[in-house]
Protein backbone atom coordinates (compact mmCIF):
# COMPACT_ATOMS: atom_id res chain seq x y z
CA UNK A 1 0.00 0.00 0.00
CA UNK A 2 1.61 3.38 -0.75
CA UNK A 3 2.25 5.98 1.71
CA UNK A 4 0.71 8.29 0.18
CA UNK A 5 -2.76 8.26 -0.29
CA UNK A 6 -4.56 10.15 -2.98
CA UNK A 7 -6.00 12.97 -2.84
CA UNK A 8 -9.67 13.67 -3.08
CA UNK A 9 -10.54 13.92 -6.81
CA UNK A 10 -10.87 16.94 -8.32
CA UNK A 11 -9.52 19.02 -5.55
CA UNK A 12 -7.33 21.62 -6.18
CA UNK A 13 -3.40 20.72 -5.31
CA UNK A 14 -1.65 23.48 -3.63
CA UNK A 15 1.36 23.79 -4.75
CA UNK A 16 4.92 25.76 -4.39
CA UNK A 17 7.74 26.01 -7.29
CA UNK A 18 11.23 25.80 -8.06
CA UNK A 19 12.80 27.22 -10.83
CA UNK A 20 16.89 26.71 -11.12
CA UNK A 21 17.45 29.42 -13.62
CA UNK A 22 21.46 29.91 -13.30
CA UNK A 23 22.83 27.17 -15.39
CA UNK A 24 25.57 28.66 -17.53
CA UNK A 25 24.09 27.42 -21.34
CA UNK A 26 27.48 26.19 -22.84
CA UNK A 27 25.53 24.98 -25.87
CA UNK A 28 24.83 28.31 -26.39
CA UNK A 29 28.07 30.04 -25.86
CA UNK A 30 27.00 31.35 -22.38
CA UNK A 31 24.22 33.51 -23.55
CA UNK A 32 21.38 35.29 -21.18
CA UNK A 33 19.67 31.43 -22.15
CA UNK A 34 16.18 32.69 -19.43
CA UNK A 35 16.28 36.52 -20.84
CA UNK A 36 16.34 35.19 -24.35
CA UNK A 37 12.74 36.08 -26.03
CA UNK A 38 10.52 33.54 -27.62
CA UNK A 39 7.24 35.44 -28.99
CA UNK A 40 8.72 38.84 -27.17
CA UNK A 41 8.82 37.30 -23.86
CA UNK A 42 11.23 36.34 -22.02
CA UNK A 43 12.01 32.53 -21.23
CA UNK A 44 11.97 32.54 -17.52
CA UNK A 45 8.77 35.20 -17.67
CA UNK A 46 6.97 31.84 -19.85
CA UNK A 47 7.79 29.45 -17.31
CA UNK A 48 6.66 31.62 -14.24
CA UNK A 49 3.16 32.32 -16.15
CA UNK A 50 2.75 28.55 -16.35
CA UNK A 51 3.23 28.02 -12.52
CA UNK A 52 1.46 31.15 -11.65
CA UNK A 53 -0.83 29.31 -9.49
CA UNK A 54 2.27 28.35 -7.04
CA UNK A 55 1.91 29.51 -3.84
CA UNK A 56 5.40 30.42 -4.07
CA UNK A 57 7.92 30.70 -6.60
CA UNK A 58 11.66 30.62 -5.66
CA UNK A 59 13.91 31.22 -8.54
CA UNK A 60 17.56 30.31 -7.86
CA UNK A 61 19.52 32.43 -10.10
CA UNK A 62 20.59 36.01 -9.57
CA UNK A 63 17.85 38.14 -9.21
CA UNK A 64 16.35 39.96 -12.23
CA UNK A 65 13.22 41.88 -13.48
CA UNK A 66 10.82 39.13 -13.65
CA UNK A 67 6.82 39.61 -15.23
CA UNK A 68 5.52 38.61 -10.90
CA UNK A 69 7.43 38.40 -8.07
CA UNK A 70 9.25 35.72 -6.85
CA UNK A 71 11.71 34.50 -3.68
CA UNK A 72 15.38 34.47 -5.00
CA UNK A 73 17.65 31.67 -3.91
CA UNK A 74 21.58 30.85 -5.11
CA UNK A 75 23.36 27.59 -5.14
CA UNK A 76 26.35 27.32 -3.36
CA UNK A 77 28.62 27.50 -5.37
CA UNK A 78 27.23 29.19 -8.30
CA UNK A 79 26.57 27.11 -11.77
CA UNK A 80 27.25 23.79 -9.30
CA UNK A 81 24.19 21.95 -11.07
CA UNK A 82 20.59 21.42 -11.14
CA UNK A 83 21.12 19.00 -7.55
CA UNK A 84 22.29 21.78 -5.89
CA UNK A 85 19.97 24.48 -7.28
CA UNK A 86 16.99 22.52 -5.73
CA UNK A 87 18.51 21.95 -2.26
CA UNK A 88 18.59 25.74 -2.47
CA UNK A 89 15.88 26.78 -3.19
CA UNK A 90 13.65 24.06 -1.51
CA UNK A 91 13.84 25.41 2.24
CA UNK A 92 11.87 28.15 0.87
CA UNK A 93 8.82 26.49 0.00
CA UNK A 94 6.17 24.57 2.58
CA UNK A 95 3.63 23.51 0.17
CA UNK A 96 3.72 19.47 0.04
CA UNK A 97 3.93 19.48 -3.60
CA UNK A 98 6.67 21.42 -5.31
CA UNK A 99 6.57 21.37 -9.36
CA UNK A 100 10.18 21.95 -10.53
CA UNK A 101 10.67 23.92 -13.80
CA UNK A 102 13.38 24.47 -15.92
CA UNK A 103 14.15 27.91 -17.07
CA UNK A 104 13.97 27.25 -20.70
CA UNK A 105 10.37 26.09 -21.39
CA UNK A 106 8.34 27.95 -24.48
CA UNK A 107 5.92 25.91 -24.79
CA UNK A 108 4.52 25.13 -20.98
CA UNK A 109 1.39 25.61 -19.85
CA UNK A 110 -0.81 26.15 -16.80
CA UNK A 111 -2.69 23.39 -17.69
CA UNK A 112 0.51 21.41 -18.13
CA UNK A 113 1.39 21.76 -14.49
CA UNK A 114 -1.87 20.73 -13.09
CA UNK A 115 -1.36 17.72 -15.41
CA UNK A 116 1.46 17.11 -13.30
CA UNK A 117 0.01 17.66 -9.85
CA UNK A 118 -3.14 15.69 -10.39
CA UNK A 119 -1.63 12.45 -12.15
CA UNK A 120 0.91 12.46 -8.60
CA UNK A 121 -2.01 13.38 -6.17
CA UNK A 122 -4.13 10.60 -8.12
CA UNK A 123 -1.46 7.73 -7.53
CA UNK A 124 0.44 8.21 -4.49
CA UNK A 125 3.73 8.06 -6.04
CA UNK A 126 6.84 10.47 -5.13
CA UNK A 127 7.31 12.40 -8.39
CA UNK A 128 5.33 12.94 -11.81
CA UNK A 129 7.72 14.27 -14.47
CA UNK A 130 7.11 14.48 -18.34
CA UNK A 131 8.70 12.68 -20.94
CA UNK A 132 9.65 14.08 -24.17
CA UNK A 133 8.99 12.74 -27.97
CA UNK A 134 11.58 10.38 -27.56
CA UNK A 135 10.20 8.83 -24.39
CA UNK A 136 12.77 10.67 -22.31
CA UNK A 137 12.66 11.27 -18.84
CA UNK A 138 12.40 15.40 -18.11
CA UNK A 139 12.87 15.66 -14.05
CA UNK A 140 13.12 18.79 -14.46
CA UNK A 141 9.69 19.71 -15.61
CA UNK A 142 7.71 17.90 -12.87
CA UNK A 143 5.95 17.75 -10.06
CA UNK A 144 7.38 15.75 -6.65
CA UNK A 145 5.98 15.39 -2.97
CA UNK A 146 8.33 18.07 -1.06
CA UNK A 147 9.21 15.56 1.56
CA UNK A 148 10.53 12.56 -1.03
CA UNK A 149 12.81 15.77 -2.35
CA UNK A 150 14.44 17.25 1.49
CA UNK A 151 14.46 13.35 2.20
CA UNK A 152 16.60 12.36 -1.02
CA UNK A 153 18.55 15.61 -0.76
CA UNK A 154 19.31 15.22 2.67
CA UNK A 155 20.63 11.41 1.30
CA UNK A 156 22.57 12.58 -1.08
CA UNK A 157 24.51 15.65 0.38
CA UNK A 158 25.42 13.12 3.04
CA UNK A 159 26.80 10.29 0.83
CA UNK A 160 28.73 12.87 -0.90
CA UNK A 161 29.80 15.21 1.66
CA UNK A 162 27.73 17.80 -0.68
CA UNK A 163 25.39 18.28 -3.91
CA UNK A 164 27.66 20.22 -5.97
CA UNK A 165 27.85 18.90 -9.58
CA UNK A 166 25.94 15.88 -8.88
CA UNK A 167 23.34 14.81 -11.46
CA UNK A 168 19.73 15.13 -11.62
CA UNK A 169 19.12 11.23 -11.89
CA UNK A 170 21.16 10.97 -8.31
CA UNK A 171 18.40 12.35 -7.17
CA UNK A 172 15.36 11.21 -9.29
CA UNK A 173 16.90 7.41 -9.28
CA UNK A 174 15.76 6.98 -5.74
CA UNK A 175 11.94 8.73 -6.34
CA UNK A 176 8.91 6.68 -7.11
CA UNK A 177 7.63 7.79 -10.50
CA UNK A 178 5.19 7.99 -13.12
CA UNK A 179 5.37 9.69 -16.18
CA UNK A 180 3.21 11.61 -18.52
CA UNK A 181 3.85 12.10 -22.07
CA UNK A 182 4.38 15.26 -23.62
CA UNK A 183 6.24 16.23 -26.63
CA UNK A 184 5.64 20.09 -26.90
CA UNK A 185 5.37 21.02 -23.21
CA UNK A 186 8.74 19.03 -22.49
CA UNK A 187 10.55 20.91 -25.21
CA UNK A 188 13.65 23.02 -24.00
CA UNK A 189 16.02 25.60 -25.85
CA UNK A 190 19.66 24.19 -25.13
CA UNK A 191 21.06 25.76 -28.62
CA UNK A 192 20.24 28.32 -31.18
CA UNK A 193 18.62 26.00 -33.45
CA UNK A 194 16.20 25.39 -30.65
CA UNK A 195 15.38 28.78 -30.20
CA UNK A 196 14.97 29.68 -33.68
CA UNK A 197 12.40 26.23 -34.11
CA UNK A 198 10.83 27.80 -30.72
CA UNK A 199 10.43 31.29 -32.36
CA UNK A 200 8.91 29.63 -35.50
CA UNK A 201 6.61 27.55 -33.82
CA UNK A 202 4.51 30.47 -31.82
CA UNK A 203 4.20 32.70 -34.78
CA UNK A 204 2.29 29.66 -36.68
CA UNK A 205 -1.06 30.29 -37.50
CA UNK A 206 -2.89 28.58 -34.75
CA UNK A 207 -1.07 29.87 -32.15
CA UNK A 208 0.20 33.76 -32.96
CA UNK A 209 -3.18 35.51 -31.77
CA UNK A 210 -2.97 33.96 -28.62
CA UNK A 211 1.22 34.30 -27.93
CA UNK A 212 0.48 37.94 -28.70
CA UNK A 213 -2.48 38.84 -26.61
CA UNK A 214 -0.15 36.74 -23.52
CA UNK A 215 2.98 38.93 -24.33
CA UNK A 216 0.97 42.68 -24.66
CA UNK A 217 -0.88 41.61 -21.10
CA UNK A 218 2.87 40.47 -19.71
CA UNK A 219 4.34 43.69 -21.28
CA UNK A 220 1.77 46.22 -20.06
CA UNK A 221 1.44 44.36 -16.52
CA UNK A 222 -2.18 43.38 -17.10
CA UNK A 223 -3.69 39.85 -15.68
CA UNK A 224 -7.12 39.74 -17.08
CA UNK A 225 -8.56 37.25 -18.79
CA UNK A 226 -11.36 38.20 -21.39
CA UNK A 227 -12.96 36.77 -24.23
CA UNK A 228 -11.09 37.32 -27.50
CA UNK A 229 -13.79 36.12 -29.88
CA UNK A 230 -16.19 38.88 -28.34
CA UNK A 231 -13.27 41.71 -29.14
CA UNK A 232 -12.52 40.29 -32.53
CA UNK A 233 -16.23 40.43 -33.50
CA UNK A 234 -16.82 43.80 -31.73
CA UNK A 235 -13.60 45.18 -34.32
CA UNK A 236 -14.75 43.02 -37.19
CA UNK A 237 -18.66 45.12 -36.68
CA UNK A 238 -17.01 48.44 -36.18
CA UNK A 239 -15.02 47.86 -39.01
CA UNK A 240 -18.04 46.90 -41.12
CA UNK A 241 -20.71 49.14 -40.37
CA UNK A 242 -18.71 52.68 -39.79
CA UNK A 243 -14.84 52.44 -40.82
CA UNK A 244 -12.17 50.12 -40.83
CA UNK A 245 -10.54 52.56 -38.50
CA UNK A 246 -13.20 52.21 -35.94
CA UNK A 247 -11.98 48.94 -35.05
CA UNK A 248 -9.40 49.05 -33.21
CA UNK A 249 -10.38 52.89 -31.85
CA UNK A 250 -13.45 51.29 -30.19
CA UNK A 251 -11.53 47.93 -29.00
CA UNK A 252 -9.31 50.92 -27.24
CA UNK A 253 -12.41 52.75 -26.19
CA UNK A 254 -14.02 49.49 -24.49
CA UNK A 255 -11.24 48.63 -22.68
CA UNK A 256 -10.34 52.45 -21.55
CA UNK A 257 -14.46 51.68 -20.30
CA UNK A 258 -14.06 48.68 -18.58
CA UNK A 259 -10.70 49.99 -16.30
CA UNK A 260 -12.95 53.03 -15.25
CA UNK A 261 -15.13 50.88 -13.95
CA UNK A 262 -12.59 48.80 -12.13
CA UNK A 263 -14.04 45.80 -13.62
CA UNK A 264 -12.89 42.46 -14.88
CA UNK A 265 -13.55 40.26 -17.60
CA UNK A 266 -17.73 41.32 -17.06
CA UNK A 267 -16.86 44.79 -17.61
CA UNK A 268 -14.98 44.54 -20.71
CA UNK A 269 -18.17 41.93 -22.17
CA UNK A 270 -20.70 44.53 -20.81
CA UNK A 271 -18.67 47.38 -22.55
CA UNK A 272 -18.32 45.56 -25.92
CA UNK A 273 -21.71 44.28 -25.76
CA UNK A 274 -23.23 48.00 -25.86
CA UNK A 275 -20.53 49.14 -28.39
CA UNK A 276 -21.79 46.13 -30.76
CA UNK A 277 -25.13 47.37 -30.37
CA UNK A 278 -24.47 50.90 -31.35
CA UNK A 279 -22.22 49.74 -34.32
CA UNK A 280 -25.18 48.20 -35.68
CA UNK A 281 -27.56 50.95 -35.04
CA UNK A 282 -25.20 53.05 -36.66
CA UNK A 283 -25.13 50.31 -39.89
CA UNK A 284 -29.40 50.43 -39.76
CA UNK A 285 -29.43 53.95 -39.70
CA UNK A 286 -26.84 53.76 -42.77
CA UNK A 287 -29.17 51.74 -44.59
CA UNK A 288 -31.71 54.10 -44.63
CA UNK A 289 -33.79 52.90 -41.30
CA UNK A 290 -36.38 55.07 -40.09
CA UNK A 291 -36.38 53.50 -36.49
CA UNK A 292 -33.54 52.43 -34.47
CA UNK A 293 -34.66 50.47 -31.39
CA UNK A 294 -32.18 51.04 -28.31
CA UNK A 295 -30.30 47.74 -27.32
CA UNK A 296 -31.33 48.50 -23.69
CA UNK A 297 -34.90 46.96 -23.82
CA UNK A 298 -35.74 48.73 -20.34
CA UNK A 299 -35.45 51.92 -22.10
CA UNK A 300 -38.44 54.12 -22.29
CA UNK A 301 -40.73 54.79 -25.63
CA UNK A 302 -39.96 57.84 -28.01
CA UNK A 303 -42.60 60.00 -28.29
Amino acid sequence: MSPHPPAATGAAVPYDAVVPAGGAARRLGGADKPGMRVGGRALLDRVLAACAGARTTVVVAAPRPTVRPVLWAREEPPGAGPVAALAAGLPLTTAEYTVVLSADLPFLQQATVRRLLDALSATGAEGALLTDGEGRDQPLVAAYRTAALRRELAALAEAHDGLAGLPLRRLTGALHLIRVPDPLASFDCDTWDDIADARARIREHGHVLDEWISAVKDELGIDLDVDTDLLLDLARDAAHSVARPAAPLTTFLVGYAAARAEGGPQAVAEAARKATALALRWEQEDNGGTEVKSADPSAPDAG
